[in-house]
């Protein structure tokens, strides 16, 4: 065990924060996980449960959570899994109580609105001497926190802290693999979502298999095009960060932006799909800084940008596709 990174805090006590408190503490370290909620403080505290994020999975007692920052911010090791859009502000609470030193991994799969950066920016831009990584790939919370067979990227130019990282976060059931491309794994972690929930409408449209199969193709090339334009390694997108990540949000059940964009397929409206849901669905805001991030660094993303109109301009579904599907014809490289 790694002497530096027996304690660990989390930020953020989502569905997938929980399941890595839970394999972290499986791993003989010790965990605190900071929670946005009261409720779920107390639940995890006094049930040993997070019914809220991830029900019917029970908790260790020793797994404690925090309502304050600088609880967590007391470790060797610091998990970010906040959602995209309130990574900033919990870094910024975060700073003041972090050890210099102190790694922090990125669990958090999205772009900011707004400014269009990815997580690591906003880290670098808050602590521009912090040492950190990206955990990106395809896993569901749940089956995670049964201990089920998971394979991910951790993605870090640090390759030191990358192996000190695989020791404290790795077991037989989640299988840790190294990059060097922490901008591809983010690239890939956030661009899959959008192209999901454009899945989930095609799903719920009817539209079969291999509308969805075109999709999940397409979006691919999507999602390496805007990649390689900000830096990116195209052998990234061919890995469980880009290929597999996509894979499993696009075909699962379990996937919370497929099911949104389901629910948008057959009808139903966004506002009211949302106001029934307490998990983020990262998708929804990240499409349209996705549309913003191609814009400036000019990269075509027809996919990502129907999807944005969807759902944050009010376009037609059937028109949409119509458009999409009226694209002229082209070489597939």
């Amino acid at each position: 065990m790694a002497k530096d990174m027996r304690r660990v805090g989390i930020v953020g006590a989502g569905a997938w924060g929980t399941a890595l408190a839970l394999v972290l503490h499986k791993n003989g370290r010790a965990v605190r996980i900071w929670a946005y909620e009261g409720e779920v403080v107390d639940a995890i505290n006094g049930n040993h449960a997070n019914a809220l994020y991830l029900p019917g999975v029970a908790l260790d007692p020793a797994i404690h959570a925090e309502r304050l920052l600088a609880r967590v911010a007391d470790a060797e090791l610091v998990l970010l899994a906040t959602p995209a859009q309130h990574l900033r502000e919990a870094v910024l609470g975060l700073a003041p109580h972090l050890a210099r030193r102190v790694p922090l991994v990125i669990c958090t799969k999205g772009i900011e609105e707004r400014s269009a950066a990815l997580m690591s920016e906003i880290v670098a831009e808050i602590l521009p001497r912090s040492r950190h990584a990206v955990l990106s790939g395809p896993s569901f919370a749940k089956e995670v926190a049964a201990g089920l067979p998971t394979a991910l990227t951790l993605a870090t130019r640090d390759a030191a802290l990358g192996a000190e990282l695989v020791a404290t976060l790795g077991s037989a059931a989640l299988r840790l693999y190294l990059s060097d491309d922490p901008v591809g794994a983010e690239i890939g972690g956030a661009v899959k979502n959008v192209i999901a929930i454009a899945c989930g409408i095609v799903a719920g449209r009817k539209l079969g298999d291999n509308a969805r199969a075109a999709l999940i193709t397409r979006g691919l090339a999507e999602m390496a095009r805007l990649g390689l334009a900000k830096g990116a390694k195209a052998e990234t997108f061919m890995g469980l960060s880009g290929l597999g990540d996509l894979t499993l949000t696009c075909n699962g059940a379990q996937s919370r932006n497929f099911s949104l964009g389901f629910a948008l397929g057959e009808g139903r409206r966004l506002r009211e799909v949302l106001g029934e849901r307490r998990s983020v669905a990262e998708g929804v805001a990240t499409a349209p800084s996705v549309v913003e991030l191609a814009r400036r660094l000019g990269v075509e993303m027809p996919i990502s940008r129907a999807t944005a109109l969807i759902l944050h301009e009010g376009a037609a579904i059937d028109a949409t596709i119509a458009a999409l599907l009226a694209r002229p014809f082209k070489s597939e490289r």
